[in-house]
């Protein structure tokens, strides 16, 4: 049966599923559209009328897609999401900027791969308006399901479909663990995680892949995980730490050396480990069906190149 989707649907009503699916509130949809609850109401049934089929239930902590909900709402979303997009990127062409694009990654593939890749880009398009996400992977793949990334260089968390996905392989991060200079353990030739175990730390919070992997390494050699961490995920904070106490912070390697580089001369150094920590790798992801605009997929191409040479 023909139930006439391209014939009767409108854009608003495509905009009104979309909100709904992503937020489970009428009230939200309604704002985002600038028009009565009442009105939004409406526009529902009316579209649940067209289709002759219901597309949400409502339970008290909000609006649920049914099962023809859910394949409604994944379209709607991605038509929304691609005709924003086109409707930025003519007005981009129109003014001559070059185009704009939004990605993520996390902190190793931000300074080891995507900002070289980022500043070749600039030499061919220096009016491009370019965003650079840096988070963690599960907020990453959530910027990228509702449009706000373009593509991410991120781990796939495990409650994601990875068929909805285009999954490149990157790479797999190592951990670099950084003292002061003139820390107890600097200038050890090598150093085992039972030696670390009595000093202070300062990390992630629980569940960070770099805490993940540190634990880790202490349960594999059965030495007596630390007890005094502080938790913080700003660098700066970490830092300031570091020089001014005896404490130990894990970093992605790259991100190690890019504070021990002459261009920033941080006054820290890593320790020399008897075993590598690594962490689970990372991929570049992008949405299957969505198409990225020209300056997107140029990026996309530069951060491969970067990625394939080391």
């Amino acid at each position: 049966m023909d139930i006439g989707l391209s014939k009767h649907l409108k854009l608003n009503q495509l905009r009104l599923i979309a909100i709904i699916a992503e937020f489970g509130q009428l009230s939200i949809a309604a704002d985002e559209l600038a028009i009565t609850q009442p009105a939004a109401s409406r526009m529902l049934s009316e579209i649940e009328s067209t289709l002759g089929a219901k597309l949400f239930t409502r339970h008290a902590k909000g609006m649920v897609p049914t099962l023809v909900g859910q394949a409604i709402c994944r379209r709607a979303h991605n038509l929304v999401v691609e005709l924003r997009d086109l409707s930025r990127e003519v007005e981009e062409l129109k003014q001559g900027n070059g185009g704009s694009t939004a990605i993520g990654a996390v902190t190793g593939a931000a300074v080891g791969f995507v900002i070289p890749a980022i500043q070749q880009l600039r030499a061919v398009a220096p009016k491009a308006e370019i965003d650079i996400n840096v988070d963690t992977s599960e907020a990453l793949v959530k910027d990228l399901i509702t449009g706000n990334n373009d593509f991410v260089v991120a781990r796939l968390p495990s409650h994601y479909n990875s068929s909805e996905f285009e999954i490149l392989p990157a790479r797999t991060e190592s951990v670099a663990l950084l003292v002061r200079q003139g820390h107890p353990l600097a200038e050890a030739d090598q150093v085992s995680m039972r030696d670390l175990s009595k000093y202070e730390w300062v990390m992630q919070s629980h569940r960070a892949p770099i805490r993940e992997a540190v634990e880790g390494a202490f349960v594999a050699e059965r030495a007596s995980l630390p007890s005094a961490i502080t938790n913080s995920t700003s660098l700066l904070a970490l830092i300031a730490i570091l020089v001014s106490s005896n404490s130990i912070a894990p970093l992605a390697s790259e991100v190690a050396d890019l504070l021990m580089s002459e261009s920033v001369g941080a006054k820290l150094t890593v320790l020399r480990l008897e075993r590598k920590i690594e962490l689970s790798p990372y991929f570049l992801l992008k949405l299957k069906g969505r198409n990225l605009s020209p300056l997107a997929h140029q990026l996309e191409r530069l951060i491969r190149a970067e990625l394939s040479k080391r």
